[in-house]
């Protein structure tokens, strides 16, 4: 992976980006999309298409989405504690004990969220599930004067955000549902503008509220009306305990992105990822789904008269929490997979099922 490529993932995995609240990320994409891309655009529900060969015949589009699930500021009580409701699905005890960050408009407020002591929990309240109304943000207010000095109900917070390497070229943080999959539609539409021999046009979307109802993938299909529409997201790993891989499927972290089949796939979309990917010697994994994918593959098959769908998804352990578990690897791989998938679309492919 090139170093620009790299610190392109870490800005946008240090940029906040809640679910309604992309603007800032989607800068960082713009800036670095515009180093390549033939145009960038940004329509009015946010989302931002960088296009590369726009004169091609065949209109392939690739989205991954910029928003993260989050936190929504409510109320600022009498003591200057603050209480939230959620941004997409969290599990509340991911949440207890965790530092956070409340992006007002004069810039980031440092916080903890946390719940009463296990000391002074009840017998009953020790066995209960953790409910969100339990938990606050104090951000070390002296009253409510002062918090609401400085927070407003409706700024958005979000896990502190950072990236941390560690061992075998993994990395884990908040956020990397979907920054790895933004990077790679992003990063693959880079790699594909320099080879030569262009025929597609490919469209390198950067989906906004994905986390809340695959909004923005819906918006920009419509918009763009693509042939091909790939959508890049993460998918549970399952080289971890107790997960049934029976069920689940087997995922590993650092051996190749995930091509899925399923109802919501086109059958030949799969098997072009397929024969590129073995063709160009990229590692790659398998996997099923037997329903509507709950992702942007999901908006775009059904946009329009129909669109012939992908999903090429990466690993990550611990999903929608504080410690998202990637490989870069499988990233890199991932970008070089839809690249070379791009570069294989002729003008006479027909990727009508059956036909």
């Amino acid at each position: 992976m090139e170093s620009e490529s790299l610190q392109f993932f870490e800005s946008m995995l240090t940029t906040p980006s809640p679910s309604g609240y992309e603007a800032p990320v989607q800068a960082v994409v713009r800036e670095y999309a515009e180093k390549f891309a033939d145009k960038v655009d940004t329509d009015f529900h946010g989302n931002v298409t960088a296009t590369v060969h726009s004169a091609g015949k065949t209109r392939v589009m690739m989205a991954g989405h910029c928003d993260q699930i989050g936190l929504l500021v409510t109320q600022i009580d009498e003591l200057g504690f603050i209480h939230c409701q959620t941004i997409g699905g969290w599990d509340p005890v991911q949440l207890v004990g965790q530092k956070m960050s409340i992006w007002t408009d004069n810039g980031p407020i440092p916080a903890v969220i946390s719940r009463k002591p296990i000391h002074l929990l009840t017998d009953s309240e020790r066995k209960a599930p953790i409910a969100l109304k339990e938990l606050w943000l104090d951000i070390g207010a002296k009253d409510q004067a002062q918090a609401k000095s400085q927070v407003q109900v409706g700024d958005p917070v979000t896990l502190q955000l950072g990236m941390q390497k560690i061992q075998n070229n993994l990395a884990f943080g908040p956020k990397m549902d979907d920054t790895t999959g933004l990077w790679v539609v992003i990063e693959a539409a880079r790699r594909y503008g320099k080879m030569a021999d262009k025929n597609c046009a490919a469209f390198a979307v950067s989906t906004v509220q994905e986390e809340i109802g695959l909004r923005g993938a819906r918006t920009s299909a419509f918009g763009i009306d693509p042939h091909i529409g790939i959508a890049v997201d993460v998918t549970h790993a399952t080289d971890c305990p107790t997960i049934d891989k029976g069920e689940r499927g087997e995922v590993y972290l650092g051996r190749g992105p995930v091509i899925y089949r399923g109802p919501n796939m086109n059958p030949k979309v799969v098997s072009r990822l397929v024969e590129v990917a073995e063709k160009n010697d990229i590692p790659y994994q398998m996997a099923a789904l037997g329903k509507p994918a709950p992702n942007d593959s999901n908006a775009i098959q059904t946009t329009r008269g129909g669109v012939a769908a992908g999903l090429v998804a990466i690993p990550n352990r611990y999903m929608h929490s504080a410690v998202e578990m990637i490989s870069l690897d499988d990233i890199d791989q991932a970008a070089d997979l839809l690249a070379a998938f791009l570069h294989s679309v002729q003008d006479d492919d027909d990727f009508r099922p059956g036909m």
